[in-house]
């Protein structure tokens, strides 16, 4: 609070210390997409008996971000690769790079990368880096994946109460829930790993999960998905808009742009879109049918419990017959059509 003061009255000059959360991202052998932020914060501290004002308060410095403009950063993947880059004005940085390294050598069983990332900004005499390097990884899908999975979040495998009345339960489950008490749909980590295992039972197949919440709430998703078992993947964020803000806001919509890129990204790759019936993924998702007929395999929405929103789904996909597209009430259902098509055991 007092460095928000501080840079309030033009008095916030220095940097306290150095925070790089590079986001979970992926690549090809060929192609590296990979996102982070700079940061002079400290590291989101989330525990399981946190009382309701500690996580009131980590919502809070989610949100109370102190970005690092112009940070120049070295990233390091073994021995294979070298890259230099800078952060924008809000502290972000995007890599978005064909390379000539091969990075099969280094990738794990699943197709992980890891990654060392250096801040080459010469420090302040009191200014620390709270990490040295700091560390991240990329995924790069095996050559043996049967097809990938791109998921939405919110209320797709997490309760946000979305359609909540004047939307009273999202507010308490973001403001007011500790990530480990936020409640997972039921089965759904069970069918996301079935999905991920595949026909082969190997773990090959990709999934990239999607969400309209900002950025500032990586490190709580993050937690979330791993807390509660579903299968490692890229997560897939928005920057936060202001209403002061100058850039031009994008034409596509983010989840449209982001699911466009992994299906450009690999394009020998046949995918599963999972969403949900309360915002707009029923509108997103057949469009993206309809362009890439031949690489949707099929598109589950969850159902929600509003009936007008259920109603303009419902009209949305009567009128669809690019691909199958299933309202589901839960993960046994889309379970049944994912076996009964052949794409897990």
């Amino acid at each position: 609070m007092i460095k928000r003061f501080k840079k309030l009255l033009g008095r916030y000059r220095n940097l306290e210390q150095v925070y790089i959360i590079p986001y979970r991202s992926y690549g090809t052998f060929s192609h590296l997409y990979l996102k982070g932020r700079v940061l002079d914060n400290q590291p989101l501290k989330i525990v399981q008996d946190q009382s309701v004002f500690s996580t009131l308060k980590n919502t809070w410095k989610q949100f109370d971000s102190f970005e690092i403009p112009q940070a120049a950063l070295e990233l390091r993947i073994s021995d294979k690769l070298n890259i230099q880059t800078k952060t924008d004005d809000e502290g972000y940085f995007l890599i978005d790079k064909t390379l000539e390294e091969n990075l099969s050598e280094v990738a794990s069983e699943e197709g992980w990368i890891k990654f060392d990332i250096f801040y080459r900004n010469k420090l302040e005499s009191q200014t620390s880096l709270l990490e040295d390097p700091f560390k991240g990884e990329f995924l790069i899908p095996s050559p043996e994946a049967e097809f990938g999975i791109i998921s939405d979040i919110d209320d797709t495998i997490m309760h946000t109460g979305v359609t909540s009345f004047l939307k009273w339960r999202l507010l308490k489950n973001s403001l007011l829930t500790n990530a480990y008490k936020r409640i997972p749909l039921k089965n759904a980590a069970d069918l996301y790993q079935k999905l991920h295992s595949g026909k082969s039972g190997k773990n090959k197949n990709p999934v990239f999960y999607l969400s309209n919440s900002p950025w500032n709430l990586y490190e709580y998703l993050k937690l979330f998905l791993d807390y509660n078992k579903f299968p490692k993947g890229p997560i897939l964020l928005r920057d936060l808009r202001t209403p002061f803000e100058a850039a031009i806001k994008p034409e596509k919509p983010h989840k449209q742009k982001e699911i466009t890129n992994i299906l450009k990204t690999y394009p020998d790759l046949k995918f599963i879109l999972i969403g949900d019936s309360g915002e707009h993924d029923a509108t997103i998702y057949t469009d993206i049918a309809a362009q890439y007929s031949d690489r949707i395999l099929a598109i589950y929405l969850r159902s929600v419990r509003h009936e007008k929103r259920m109603k303009r789904v419902q009209s949305i996909i009567d009128n669809f017959d690019t691909v199958p597209v299933l309202m589901v009430e839960n993960s046994v259902d889309a379970e049944k059509h994912a076996r009964k098509n052949g794409w897990i055991k």
